[in-house]
């Protein structure tokens, strides 16, 4: 390691020399980076399972153009919107077709006891341009009170769906009424429930009697080929705009229900705060350390600087020692992060993985805040008398 760090910094690695030859504080050092990283990590992956499960909701659906109710904030949430806004939205140049969907909550109690809570979509399930890629066996919708459920669903046991068909269902009962399992989909779970599960609009308004098919939770839009979604949201908008609705193309609405959960409501505003916090704990943690190993090597600080050495030379020298706190704190952290991300991703079934881009954003941050660590502890060497030093 010292070859190399020669080799690369084109001089004696005096900051490696200086970390490793109290190799028990290195080791605490390089463990508490890592624990730092652990808990960014950890904080990133709960916010980035909460925007994927916030976004895997929307593929159980296909379409160009969304209409919601003026107070929506995502798929379930938000009043009803009229019907007969499909109606409007139809009569606008560019608009193909058109279909409502409807949204709801049940639970399924299990014979063991177990409560599912099971968010239900409804919708015409022989309108199949509507249909969202996961959904794979719709054609047994159809038929009466025949639903398709999440196979990764928290609270199922592991293969309880493996075999289910529409010759061999599953027979559940939620909100009085007789279910049978038909197909699968697997999408995960969410914050917002266990599950979902997918019906036909004749299902959903038997299972929920309270509510009419005159009033829809969302509908969905398709565009003429050639047409931009965007440009024909802006007209079904302008025609709408005195009625109480929201008009956005699919993928803005999906993006927007995104911002909404990780930056207005309360679980998103925590996980910020995990991250912001664990970067703290990182750079006080390396600003301890590092202001530590300065005090301990004053003299020979001293020396160098009235050997005439400048102030450029001391910062790279603590710099090293910072980047090569974070690189060896980073490191572990990566392979516990892997271990604990497995461990909550079967416990929760929420899509907690690693991705490349958080790895590099992450040690793109360990570096930076090792980095302010390290100014911030050489600033009594860089303006101090060498005299005052010894």
């Amino acid at each position: 390691m010292t070859r190399l760090l020669l080799w690369w910094l084109g001089r004696m690695p005096i900051g490696w020399l200086q970390l490793v030859s109290n190799k028990l504080r290195f080791f605490a050092a390089g463990t508490g980076v890592a624990f730092a990283c652990i808990l960014v990590f950890v904080q990133l992956g709960m916010m980035g399972s909460f925007s994927e499960a916030t976004r895997s909701a929307y593929r159980i659906l296909n379409a160009d153009v969304m209409i919601s109710a003026s107070d929506c904030n995502g798929l379930t949430d938000g009043s009803n919107v009229a019907r007969r806004r499909m109606y409007q939205a139809l009569a606008v140049p560019g608009v193909r077709e058109a279909i409502p969907i409807f949204v709801g909550k049940t639970f399924w109690l299990q014979a063991d006891g177990t409560r599912l809570e099971l968010t239900v979509v409804g919708f015409d399930s022989t309108r199949h341009s509507f249909v969202g890629p996961v959904l794979e066996q719709i054609s047994v919708l159809p038929l009466s009170n025949h639903v398709l459920m999440d196979e990764r669903s928290r609270g199922l046991r592991p293969g309880q769906l493996a075999n289910v068909s529409a010759n061999s269902p599953l027979w559940i009962e939620a909100n009085h009424q007789q279910l049978a399992v038909a197909g699968t989909f697997s999408l995960g779970a969410g914050f917002a429930g266990d599950g979902f599960m997918i019906v036909s609009d004749q299902t959903f308004l038997r299972l929920f009697p309270a509510r009419s098919s005159a009033a829809p939770n969302h509908i969905l839009l398709n565009v003429e080929s050639g047409s931009d979604p965007e440009d024909v949201a802006a007209r079904i908008a302008a025609k709408l705009a005195a009625e109480a609705v929201l008009v956005r193309s699919f993928s803005q609405a999906i993006e927007q229900d995104v911002t909404y959960q990780t930056t207005r409501r309360p679980v998103g505003l925590i996980f910020g705060f995990g991250v912001a916090i664990g970067t703290l704990v990182g750079l006080v943690i390396v600003y301890q350390i590092l202001s530590t190993d300065v005090a301990d090597h004053l003299s020979e600080y001293a020396t160098f600087k009235a050997m005439g050495y400048k102030a450029s030379f001391f910062r790279s020298v603590v710099m090293e020692e910072a980047v090569i706190l974070a690189v060896v704190g980073f490191l572990p952290a990566v392979v516990a992060t892997l271990g604990i991300y497995s461990v909550m991703a079967k416990a929760t079934g929420l899509p907690i993985a690693m991705t490349w881009e958080r790895a590099i954003l992450v040690l793109f941050g360990t570096v930076l805040s090792c980095s302010l660590s390290g100014i911030f502890a050489m600033r009594k060497l860089t303006h101090a008398d060498p005299a005052d030093l010894f």
